[in-house]
């Protein structure tokens, strides 16, 4: 399990994994505020990407918030904001 602070890198490295290298265009800086899915990104790999970010992380993100963080920046505020709550435990 991961810990620390979920970064655009931590993303885009689940991102390729959930829904291929092919599919989607890179997430990055020039990207944050770009929804996923004008990025290419449809639903079902980011239900995907959710089911890996809490295994890898150990931390709970329910659909509502996954669709709630609709571009890269948004998502990486919520998981940061789970890890905060989980930290503080």
């Amino acid at each position: 399990m991961a810990s620390g602070e979920f970064t655009v890198q931590d993303l885009k490295r689940i991102l390729h994994e959930a829904a291929g290298e092919s599919d989607g265009a890179d997430v990055d800086v020039g990207t944050m505020d770009t929804e996923f899915i004008e990025l290419g990104y449809e639903s079902l790999a980011l239900l995907e990407t959710g089911s890996r970010i809490e295994r890898e992380f150990g931390i709970t993100l329910d659909d509502s918030t996954l669709f709630d963080s609709p571009t890269p920046r948004a998502l990486i505020e919520a998981v940061n904001a789970q890890l905060t709550v989980q930290e503080a435990s």
